[in-house]
């Protein structure tokens, strides 16, 4: 990789993982945190759900907002709403504000979600984009496997208040880098101004591309699983499993690895196999893995380690299926980049936080209703594939 595609990847990427790091650094903390605000797990788990339904919505303007005014405004406009916001939440009194608060998050950390695939798409196509969307995915893996352990050191000695204000210090670092260092992608000759006819015209052509929503979903499934793992591992780790906050970190992480080592070769795999048969390998074996591991739990053989190795093993699957995925999915609408980065991460979202919401309201405190519903939405990723992605893609050399 050349030293513009690895400066660009650490960039974007570390923006890309405020977001993430926001909510992996708060796993550890729900137990307590549900403890010390006298609420119920599942309402604990709402806000979750609360940051992930607006990050979801948000979406949809930040991109048409960067085709107007170029990449880097919505992006300063969204970090500022989301240092606001984590201080609102460092000093939530009870559990309602805090799901406010965590709402204003999640509207914040949409922009440097959305925005980052519509830069990419403005200089990059093909696999050297999907290079960059998977150095970019090395740098967020940091995420789940760093994150929790650094939210349970954080929280032990000062509380789950101050995870909120690491995360705001970092999102400061972000703030710098987007003034400093970030390139504007879209010249102004470029821009789009808005119109509501327009986006609508924009979405309308997508909604109606089966290969765009095919690759999106397929990505918005394998996000629906994780989202649910997100909402519920606490629980099942620390109150099944009984695994203390740092042995949950621990746990989290590893199951991470899979994901972040896979989506290294992502780029290269589409070249040796084909953009058509990578996703539907991928989604494929990421089925097989999720189907057999409900299947030992239901047939009583399931433990820590069984779940362990085989969220590796399927998440080596979903790090090929995710920076592909959302590649592909823009390939072909260049001209409507950020309409198409924007509205394929909602749909996406929308999906994964319908997921968690399902999830959180049937956690019954063992690990099979979370298994359940990641089987399922895994299941869908192959008959996705198989019916609504292109039989040829061809990507760039």
């Amino acid at each position: 990789m050349n030293r513009e595609l690895i400066k660009m990847a650490l960039i974007l990427g570390l923006m890309a993982l405020i977001g993430p790091f926001s909510i992996d650094m708060y796993l550890p903390a729900l137990p307590k945190l549900a403890e010390d605000l006298g609420t119920s797990e599942a309402t604990s788990q709402l806000t979750l759900t609360a940051y992930f339904i607006a990050f979801a919505v948000a979406q949809l303007f930040y991109g048409p907002a960067s085709d107007m005014f170029g990449r880097k405004k919505p992006i300063y406009a969204g970090l500022a709403i989301f240092v606001l916001a984590s201080l609102g939440c460092a000093f939530a009194p009870d559990i309602t504000w805090l799901m406010a608060f965590r709402f204003f998050q999640g509207l914040g950390a949409a922009s440097v979600m959305s925005i980052p695939r519509a830069i990419i798409r403005d200089r990059y196509t093909g696999p050297e984009a999907t290079r960059l969307m998977s150095t970019i995915m090395l740098v967020i893996s940091v995420s789940p496997m760093l994150a929790p352990l650094v939210g349970s050191i954080i929280t032990v000695p000062f509380g789950w208040r101050a995870v909120f204000i690491a995360v705001l210090l970092a999102t400061l670092v972000s703030v710098l880098l987007t003034m400093f260092v970030l390139p504007e992608t879209l010249p102004p000759e470029e821009r789009v101004p808005f119109k509501l006819s327009e986006m609508l015209h924009s979405f309308g052509i997508l909604l109606r591309d089966s290969n765009f929503l095919g690759l999106t979903f397929i990505g918005g499934l394998g996000m629906a699983a994780f989202f649910t793992f997100l909402g519920s591992a606490s629980f099942v780790y620390m109150d099944f499993f009984e695994l203390d906050p740092t042995q949950f970190s621990i746990a989290f992480a590893a199951g991470a690895a899979g994901f972040f080592i896979a989506s290294q070769f992502a780029a290269n795999a589409m070249r040796w196999f084909g953009p058509t048969n990578l996703i539907r390998g991928a989604t494929l074996g990421y089925a097989a893995f999720m189907v057999a591991l409900l299947v030992i739990f239901l047939a009583g053989f399931g433990n820590l380690w069984v779940m362990i190795i085989m969220l590796v093993l399927a998440n080596i699957f979903m790090g090929f299926i995710m920076p592909s995925s959302m590649v592909l999915a823009l390939e072909e609408h260049g001209h409507i980049a950020g309409a198409a980065a924007s509205l394929g991460g909602t749909l996406q979202m929308l999906t994964g936080t319908i997921a968690m919401a399902i999830g959180s309201s049937v956690y019954n405190g063992s690990p099979i209703p979370m298994l359940v519903i990641m089987a399922v939405c895994a299941s869908g990723t192959v008959i996705l594939a198989l019916l609504l992605v292109k039989n040829r893609i061809v990507a760039a050399a």
